[in-house]
């Protein structure tokens, strides 16, 4: 097989690399693909928003499987447009990525459907939005209706802060993507995120993961588009797991049947471990950032078969079980090395180094997020989330020391990392 990688991130370079260990897979291509990418197979210069161009690309190509990465590509119907010519997509139709690219939507759904989730509010003017307010005690949950880059939540201490939070917002903060807010209750415990393989119908499970999305040591500062990860997450027992599948995600896809929105692909189920039980957070469509990269390192068969099979659907639940990466799942780590001032406002350029020493440690592989390449083959940074430094090991703790050893070989002395990824479970 021939497989299309749609994306240039860490979490499209995490899924190249695994793809590109299947014996099935002669190719791996991407479009755009990254520096670390291109060490794999051919990267074409295509935007994964550029429709038109992408469809081009694949009527050139013609992939034996498209893998789309990144949400906002779904959300505008990419998977829709390259089914209708006849490829096989692993990735969810417009009308079902509507469950990331609208919180209100899939609130509703949830709603609807009887998911367990918080108790919510969708609101377009002030007004209706601090009479919601008035409902609820600190701290408060806001969130922007439509895709904002994994920006579009803010969790407000005070009442204040909430006031002022919603006329930002409204007023266009994040552009058309919060002219529509949800407002939600705080739920407290922890969190976790499991990601569910699924031809709409028939799903596989992956190990729960934790994120880090807060930019300081001790889950401090402003959000990001998370800082580090760790699979598997103990949080989420077997038991809980059972609970997630048969309350929240069968349920989930049944919903999604009914509101003739199929899914197929991944999808993520971002969740809160609260004292009544698993409750919804919120839904991806795709692979979660850096969660991919610790599930891609940590799988330790062939993913290809499964991918393929959620993407072309018609399988029993038996059969769709039997596809499950032989060899289990080894536990993984990642550090994201970002540049200075991510996630406000930050410059681009500076030279990176060591990138080849880390990656000649033992389980260390290091994944390229916003880096770029130079004339004279410098390796520069060019986004705020710029390496995944990924590991594995006979343990978590062992995971985590790896990942840091990596981060330890690289020369960027305009990057910075959390040094307390995982810091709920580590030991030493």
């Amino acid at each position: 097989m021939n497989i299309l990688i749609v994306g240039s991130g860490g979490r499209e370079h995490a899924l190249a690399w695994k793809i590109n260990q299947s014996p099935l897979v002669d190719e791996v291509w991407s479009a755009p693909g990254n520096p670390g990418m291109h060490e794999i197979g051919p990267c074409f210069d295509v935007s994964p928003t550029d429709q038109d161009a992408v469809e081009k690309l694949v009527l050139q190509l013609e992939p034996d499987l498209i893998v789309v990465g990144p949400e906002q590509p779904l959300a505008e119907g990419l998977a829709d447009r390259l089914r209708a010519r006849g490829f096989d997509v692993f990735g969810p139709s417009a009308a079902a990525a509507q469950i990331e690219a609208s919180k209100g939507f899939s609130k509703d759904l949830m709603a609807k459907y009887d998911i367990p989730t918080a108790r919510y509010k969708r609101v377009t003017d002030v007004a209706a939005a601090k009479a919601f307010l008035d409902t609820l005690s600190a701290p408060y949950v806001l969130k922007a209706d439509g895709l904002a880059a994994g920006k579009g939540v803010v969790i407000a201490e005070t009442r204040e802060e909430a006031d002022a939070e919603v006329e930002d917002m409204l007023s266009g903060k994040y552009g058309d993507a919060s002219k529509e807010l949800v407002i939600e209750e705080f739920m407290t415990g922890e969190e976790a995120s499991v990601f569910a393989l699924t031809d709409g119908e028939n799903v596989v499970l992956l190990p729960a993961a934790q994120d880090h999305k807060r930019v300081g040591e001790g889950d401090t500062g402003p959000n990001t588009g998370g800082m580090g990860a760790y699979a598997p997450a103990p949080v989420v027992t077997s038991e809980l797991m059972d609970d997630v599948r048969e309350r929240i995600v069968l349920p989930t896809l049944k919903g999604l049947v009914s509101e003739n929105a199929k899914f197929q692909g991944v999808l993520y189920v971002g969740l809160m471990m609260t004292p009544e039980g698993p409750k919804v957070v919120e839904y991806n469509c795709r692979f979660g950032d850096p969660e991919c990269q610790v599930l891609m390192m940590g799988l330790e068969g062939d993913i290809v078969p499964l991918l393929l099979a959620c993407a072309t659907g018609g399988m029993s639940q038996r059969d769709f079980d039997q596809l499950q990466p032989e060899g289990g799942f080894k536990p993984a780590a990642t550090v994201v090395l970002a540049t200075n001032g991510y996630p406000g406002s930050y410059a681009k350029g500076s030279v990176i180094e060591g990138i080849v020493t880390a990656n000649q440690l033992k389980d260390v592989m290091v994944f390229h997020a916003g880096t770029d390449v130079l004339e004279d083959g410098s390796l520069v940074a060019i986004g705020g989330r710029v390496l995944n430094v990924t590991a594995t090991g006979t343990t978590l703790d062992a995971a985590f020391a790896q990942a840091y050893s990596g981060v330890n070989a690289i020369e960027w002395p305009e990057g910075f990392c959390r040094t307390d990824i995982g810091w709920r479970v580590r030991k030493s």
